[in-house]
């Protein structure tokens, strides 16, 4: 048997199915395309449905991947086993129509033999019970032994789904030796005991299920075959378990460096460090997809998956943030494989960072709340925990279910899940609800039904058009006509006036006819209808009539300013930031556009000025901006950004701007980019966890904001008394003789503080014979207070200082113990925490010094009142 590694077999995998004239792709991302019966890529054939399916037709009738594959199923067996994993690598080689049972199973034995010099009479096989043609090749074509050919069942040896393509199975093991066994004479695969090593499965999709369940043999059938990259690496390196082929027992070394526990002495240690080990793989491959962490979907994988690693780091442990130096370990290595993990380098540690320090942040206080409750359940004999609670973990301090869980487990304890659901889906509803609150018009939300009217829209040419009424409503009714001074909704035949969709705010203008003028204040969709929000100023209007509705053209073009800068700045963003940014949300108004989008961390300064310069970049450039309708396939084809999740026609509206930007989009847009004049970021904002908010003006707006910058900096340069030119040296000036003056106040504030050393010496105080002295000073900063210690200390041979001072609002503390008494057991750090505590603070230091703050300013007398009882209980 070769003696080889997990990058060396895929190598060898890849190559060798090259030689048998397949396609060897790259890995498929793990985030499905196009398919959302899949949260992530689980199988290795996943990513390749639709030719199995039929949908799509496949480069090449024969391929083989390495494909990159994340299960979350069984996580809780995760590190508490060594054979479960999270991240894991599938090989495989598949026939699309082209070859069948014979070539599969024959290359299959070849591989292993021959390239991977396995020995014969180590391998097994088992087959589907009815599957002749399967037996007949391996003991016929391959010469493997009878008794080595063992017949199972459809739950072993047989894999469908309800309808669809399936077909019986074929399955390698390896005999690892009767060491591994169970001791029966009639071990063999299908046992349940460690020997026989199942290492790769051959699936015959010969027939297609009916609804009846009946079996049809298909014209053309396929191959899909999977064979674990870390379970045929342990089978390779002799390693008992895939945390011990080199490359992952790598990972485990790094996790060891780190924290100073060695592998394989403990036995809850020894899952801490295989849950680390595993999940640092995930995270980095996850991350390198475009996963953020967050609350919903994939990205709650990712955050469950960092922040149980981070957990895990704290049971060993690990006190600061230690996961992007595990996760270098994971890129050096996979890299060879995987080069985007090494140019993403940054970025994924970035991401993973960010959202550790997250976990950090509230950790502590998350795991002492639930210890409390553990407490709790554990004095009034309760083993579950309530919903309510485990609810309250996770909305304030970021522990996912998962985690409580887990550690409630690890205490012979349970969470009620049902309750626990039942809160997340209040809030759910209560986001759901905020969102429709300023959403479009819908039916549902009415009493009145507008019928089954289709407005034509072609407000994309025109801004004012001649069309006819179709419908009236006044107070939810439908009426034959409106009066003045009465306010309702009229329906259209044809319209100019954009209705609120896709971000973009509703139209407004005005109706004329003869002796009848109507100011529409809105525009919205009620399901396929565009309804006009109207108030009826002059004369009557009814069904039947013929119009004139113009759009208010000023209001338009400031909204088409907005929208085409929304495509710049989107495209803008994924150049300066990555790729894995994507739109979250947008509003686009007459005077300002906000861009919501998915992002791990706050933007710099300079991140702004690169987005900024880039779209102003392009608007100068005077782009063209063409609108495309074509297929939806055809838009991905052409490297179109969409949410391709969402729900689209089959024709699709494509904005295209010069080669820099192209987008789905039904909005309004200039014909050209000059027309957006300029554009400006005027803030940027977190909205969510992973989501960021960016709002900006064009056009006018910009020239209204220079204009209030120009009188902002002309009323400064008054006050300053200076030109504008001089006025950031003046304010230098200025600052530096603030400075000087503060130095100057803080000198005769110590000075006046030393001065009295000598009163505050003698109002000292006997506790059992040692000097105590506890006093207050007024508006002293922690410095000066450190200052008077050491004077009062310097000239006391013996003794406990206990200061305090409130200072712009925040109290200080300030203990000092001379030597002598330090050698007696008197701490100066354990004093000045309990002082603290009594204002609202904490603090702590060295036995001989310690410093404290305080936030209630009115507790300082309280607090240096303890001192006392505590010297006695330290003295005791």
């Amino acid at each position: 048997m070769k003696k080889l590694g997990l990058h060396e077999i895929r190598k060898e995998f890849l190559d060798f199915f090259q030689e048998k004239e397949h396609l060897i792709m790259p890995s498929f991302s793990l985030i499905p395309k196009e398919d959302k019966s899949l949260l992530l890529i689980n199988a290795g054939m996943a990513p390749l449905k639709p030719y199995f399916t039929g949908e799509k037709t496949p480069p090449e009738k024969r391929m083989a991947t390495c494909q990159k594959c994340i299960r979350t199923a069984d996580i809780e067996n995760v590190g508490k086993t060594a054979r479960h994993a999270t991240f894991f690598e599938m090989l495989g080689n598949f026939s699309f129509g082209d070859y069948f049972k014979k070539e599969a199973i024959e290359w299959a034995w070849e591989f292993l033999t021959e390239r991977m010099e396995i020995p014969e009479e180590d391998l097994w096989v088992s087959i589907y019970l009815d599957d002749n043609e399967a037996f007949e090749i391996w003991n016929k074509d391959i010469g493997l032994d009878e008794e080595r050919i063992v017949p199972l069942g459809k739950e072993d040896n047989f894999w469908e789904l309800e309808v669809g393509p399936c077909g019986p199975s074929s399955e390698i093991y390896v005999d690892r030796g009767e060491g591994f066994g169970c001791g029966s004479t009639d071990c063999k695969p299908g046992c349940e005991c460690d020997r026989f090593i199942e290492i790769w499965n051959l699936v015959f999709t010969q027939f297609d299920k009916d609804e009846e369940g009946n079996y049809h043999s298909l014209a053309h059938p396929n191959i899909d075959t999977g064979m674990g990259l870390e379970r045929i690496a342990a089978v390779m390196e002799g390693a008992p378990n895939i945390f011990e082929i080199k490359a992952i027992k790598d990972i485990v070394n790094a996790v060891e460096k780190v924290s100073n526990i060695k592998y394989g002495l403990d036995m809850s240690k020894d899952t801490s460090i295989r849950i680390i080990t595993d999940h640092s793989r995930a995270m980095v491959f996850l991350v390198s997809d475009g996963v953020l962490p967050s609350n919903e979907g994939r990205g709650y994988v990712l955050r469950r998956i960092i922040r149980r690693a981070a957990r895990h780091g704290k049971l060993l442990g690990i006190e600061e943030a230690f996961l992007t130096t595990i996760v270098e370990e994971v890129i050096e290595s996979w890299k060879i494989e995987y080069p985007e993990i090494k140019e993403k380098e940054e970025y994924i540690k970035k991401v993973i960072s960010g959202e550790e320090e997250k976990f950090q942040e509230t950790i502590h206080q998350g795991i002492h709340i639930l210890e409390n409750y553990i407490e709790e359940m554990e004095i009034s004999g309760e083993n579950s925990l309530s919903g309510e609670k485990a609810f309250k973990l996770y909305d304030t301090y970021g522990f996912p279910l998962d985690l409580t869980r887990e550690i409630l487990e690890e205490k012979g304890l349970i969470v009620n899940e049902e309750e626990f659901n039942q809160y997340m889906e209040e809030q759910r509803e209560r986001a759901r609800k905020a969102r429709l609150s300023d959403a479009g018009w819908k039916s549902e939300d009415s009493i009145i039904d507008f019928g089954e009217h289709k407005t034509l829209f072609k407000g994309y040419e025109l801004f004012d058009l001649e069309t006819e009424v179709l419908e009236l409503f006044l107070d939810n009714k439908s009426v034959n006509s409106m009066e003045k001074g009465e306010e309702g909704i009229i329906i259209f035949k044809e319209t100019s006036f954009y209705a609120e969709s896709g971000g973009q705010v509703g139209d407004t203008g005005y109706i004329k006819k003869d002796g009848f003028l109507g100011e529409i204040v809105d525009t919205k969709y009620a399901d396929n209808t565009i309804i006009h929000f109207v108030k009826v100023k002059e004369g009557s209007i009814s069904i039947g009539d013929r119009v004139l509705i113009a759009v208010d053209t000023k209001r338009r073009k400031n909204i088409m300013r907005n929208h085409s800068a929304t495509h710049l700045l989107h495209q803008a963003l994924k150049e300066v930031l990555g790729e894995h940014v994507n739109q979250a949300g947008s509003i686009v108004l007459p005077n300002r556009l906000r861009f919501d989008f998915t992002h791990f961390e706050a933007l710099s300064e300079e991140e702004l000025r690169k987005i900024e310069k880039i779209v102003n970049e392009k608007i100068l450039e005077d782009l063209d901006v063409k609108i495309l309708e074509t297929t939806l396939e055809e838009s991905k084809n052409m490297g179109v950004i969409g949410l391709f999740d969402d729900k689209y026609e089959d024709i699709v509206r494509v904005v295209k701007m010069g080669d820099f930007s192209m987008e789905l989009c039904g909005g309004t847009h200039v014909s050209n980019t000059g027309n957006i004049g300029l554009f400006k970021i005027i803030s940027e904002s977190s909205i969510a966890s992973g989501v960021r908010r960016v709002e900006a003006i064009t056009g006018e707006e910009v020239y209204k904001y220079l204009n209030e910058v120009e009188n902002n900096l002309d009323n400064l340069s008054n006050v300053l008394k200076t030109n504008k030119e001089n006025l950031i040296d003046k304010a230098e000036n200025l600052m530096e003789e603030l400075r000087e003056k503060e130095r100057e106040i803080e000198s005769l504030k110590s000075k006046m503080a030393l001065s009295i050393a000598d009163e505050i010496i003698n109002n000292k105080i006997d506790v059992d014979g040692i000097n105590l002295i506890t006093y207050s000073v007024e508006n002293m900063d922690m410095n000066s207070l450190r200052n008077l210690g050491d004077e009062i200390k310097n000239k006391l041979d013996t003794g406990v200082i206990v200061l305090a001072s409130v200072y712009k609002e925040k109290v200080s503390f300030v203990s000092m113990v001379t030597k002598d008494l330090v050698d007696k057991g008197i701490n100066a750090g354990m004093i000045v925490k309990e002082v603290a505590k009594i204002a609202g603070g904490g603090g702590g230091g060295r036995p001989d010094m310690a410093q404290a703050g305080g936030k209630d300013i009115g507790k300082v007398d309280e607090a240096l009142d303890i001192v006392e009882n505590i010297i006695r209980k330290q003295l005791d």
